[in-house]
């Protein structure tokens, strides 16, 4: 797994190894790899965490309906097994596109207010078609999608779209795909808007991420447009965002007075 080396001392002979990793010599106080190999490793680990992590979360919002689970329920009811399976159709209200089809288990399973809908006598259940107001074509099409296949590329306006419909429909496993790709995307230039949408959505960790990044650019950020709006239209968060402000000023004076 290594070699070892010996160099004399005048005190003592220093035996060194050789990183499995890197191949690099280091001390024999050290175990099994370098420091720097060490930490390496230990991030990957964590990211692979991460990764499985998100993994499982998928595979688990994929799997939360089968076919079988309701199949002798639904075949003892008065109605048939197969019209609970019908096709639905989605419709924009925005625009004339075509409607977007999908399958009712699936509307049911992933979303709590598909599944009131569908499963009792509301218009949607009895005409078949689901109309869905302040969305366009491509942005449902994007949220059927995700609904069959936890995956759907992002762009940052498309994100904040499908964030507000996964709230809508209280899909939280979108919402959070969304959330997680857009405080990736903040910077001083979208903080305030950020921030601001955040609020309106109940984003937690959008909210955080942004308004870090408002209080580290105090001064460029107050002369933007987006500023402006933002006293204009809703002077109550600008005030949290004062609050928040001054709350670290003292912070930081407390912590570096000690």
């Amino acid at each position: 797994m290594y070699n070892q080396t010996v160099s004399n001392s005048t005190s003592k002979n220093v035996v060194k190894m050789r990183c499995v990793s890197c191949k690099e010599e280091y001390q024999d106080s050290d175990a099994g790899t370098c420091k720097e190999c060490y930490e390496e490793a230990s991030e990957t680990e964590e990211e692979l965490k991460r990764e499985i992590d998100e993994l499982k979360s998928k595979v688990s919002f994929l799997s939360s309906w089968s076919p079988f689970d309701d199949h002798h329920h639904h075949l003892s009811s008065s109605s048939s097994s197969s019209s609970f399976f019908s096709d639905v159709l989605l419709v924009a209200t925005d625009d004339e596109s075509p409607p977007v089809p999908a399958n009712k288990a699936v509307l049911v399973s992933r979303s709590p207010v598909f599944k009131a809908m569908l499963e009792t006598e509301m218009e949607e259940s009895r005409s078949g078609t689901i109309k869905i107001s302040d969305v366009s074509y491509n942005v449902l099409r994007s949220f059927i999608h995700y609904l069959y296949t936890a995956e759907v590329p992002l762009t940052e306006p498309m994100a904040c779209d499908l964030l507000v419909l996964a709230e809508r429909y209280q899909v939280k496993h979108l919402k959070s795909y969304c959330e997680k790709f857009m405080t990736s995307k903040v910077n001083g230039e979208n903080a305030i808007v950020s921030f601001a949408f955040a609020n309106q959505h109940n984003a937690k960790h959008l909210l955080e991420a942004s308004l870090s990044v408002v209080m580290d650019n105090m001064d460029k950020l107050t002369k933007q447009d987006d500023y402006k709006d933002l006293v204009e239209k809703d002077p109550r968060l600008v005030v949290g965002i004062y609050e928040a402000y001054l709350a670290k000023q003292v912070n930081t004076a407390a912590a570096s007075s000690k």
